[in-house]
């Protein structure tokens, strides 16, 4: 039952999409306060240079942040506080041993809401280099261009 849940995207990290080669993808639960839920329910989130870093055997996301619930008062939290990510110990150690010997990143790509349940998809990522951005800008042109060619066709 609870793997079929529509999903509805909060925030997208499209920069690390264009930075990095994405080679695996998870989906992790994420800590947080209520007046941060209800911030983020209302589109107040952003992923823009944020990163999970491992320490003490748990994952933290940091520099992520969610603005402070304007309904709130005194039970606002640190808009770029840590937030520690729900994840299995067994992928914790396998991401802590791809990360440390493998030169991996992990990185946020979205933010989205399954449920009741806030959710992050974290990617094991590597870093591109400059011409390979450059690639993957006319790589993205050529298929806008096909595209267009093929609705003008149609049309």
């Amino acid at each position: 039952m609870a793997g079929n849940q529509a999903k509805k995207a909060v925030a997208q990290n499209k920069k690390a999409r264009y930075d990095y080669f994405i080679d695996e993808t998870l989906e992790a639960g994420i800590e947080l306060f209520g007046t941060e839920v209800k911030s983020i329910r209302a589109g107040k989130s952003n992923l823009r240079d944020s990163y999970a870093s491992i320490e003490g055997g748990e994952i933290y996301l940091k520099q992520m942040h969610i603005s402070p619930y304007e309904n709130g008062n005194i039970f606002n939290h640190d808009p770029l506080r840590p937030r520690r990510l729900l994840i299995n110990r067994s992928e914790i150690r396998k991401l802590t041993g791809q990360v440390t010997q493998a030169g991996y990143s992990l990185v946020p790509l979205s933010l989205y809401l399954k449920g009741n349940y806030v959710k992050v998809e974290l990617a094991l990522v590597r870093g591109k280099k400059s011409y390979d951005k450059r690639a993957s800008i006319a790589e993205r042109d050529a298929k806008r261009k096909m595209d267009s060619a093929i609705k003008s066709k149609n049309a």
